[in-house]
């Protein structure tokens, strides 16, 4: 098998520079990787998104999805012929059907539920209602295990996600058919560490827990890169 290409998959209120060091201890293990910018409009026309940029791709591609990322790599999944296997990072593993406000339902609260905020929109506006993290509470909600400036300034860059998308569900499941691992964030106040372990088991996933928080891939991106390589590593043996 050719090598495979990464592609990275960031998640609500976030950007592609959440993977910045992760690509970087990717390339320097000779693995390519690129982030792909996720539109966070809703989980059918995102996935559809997904798709067509990893159908471009030469040669087969392994999956990461961080949080409302691991959804469209679920469906993308299914549906791009090259996909060899699937990566989530603190990330939702929806079944068909099931919506990721479903799933939040089963746990308890945790502290992002009472951070976020909405932004409304003139009817006839292309984008739909769009929810965000307060950011005095981003910090204790989505970056616990970062400094404080580090999260006051992610804040302040976060991109804020159609509300609409945590009603979606996915048609197709491919972590059915294809080898998945699953990092679980222990701290993580934005999916509950329970959600993320209950995913990761029903997903047959091979399982790494860290003790971080929901943006596990800035804090510990040495260990979500570990467990990317060894994804690779295990489809490349596979072939």
């Amino acid at each position: 098998m050719t090598k495979p290409t990464v592609v990275l998959v960031h998640g609500a209120f976030a950007d592609g520079s959440s993977w910045t060091d992760v690509i970087g201890h990717l390339r320097a293990s000779g693995v390519d990787a690129v982030a792909v910018a996720n539109p966070l409009r809703g989980i059918a026309s995102d996935a559809a998104y997904l798709t067509s940029f990893v159908s471009q791709i030469d040669g087969p591609v392994i999956l990461v999805g961080h949080s409302y990322g691991g959804a469209l790599i679920t469906q993308t999944g299914a549906d791009a012929d090259n996909v060899v296997g699937l990566v989530y990072v603190a990330a939702f593993a929806p079944d068909v059907n099931e919506t990721l406000g479903e799933i939040n339902a089963r746990y308890p609260d945790v502290a992002l539920g009472s951070a976020l905020r909405t932004l409304e929109f003139p009817a006839g506006e292309s984008a739909a209602a769009e929810g965000y993290i307060d950011h005095e509470a981003f910090h204790a909600a989505f970056a616990a295990d970062l400094p404080v400036e580090r999260a006051r300034t992610m804040a302040a860059a976060q991109r804020p996600v159609a509300l609409a998308a945590f009603d979606g569900a996915v048609t197709g499941a491919a972590w059915k058919s294809l080898p998945s691992w699953a990092v679980v964030a222990g701290g993580d106040q934005a999916i509950h560490p329970d959600a993320e372990r209950d995913m990761a088991d029903r997903a047959g996933a091979r399982v790494v827990e860290i003790d971080a928080s929901h943006a596990v891939a800035v804090s510990q991106p040495a260990a979500v890169a570990s467990t990317i390589l060894d994804a690779v590593a295990a489809v490349e043996q596979h072939d």
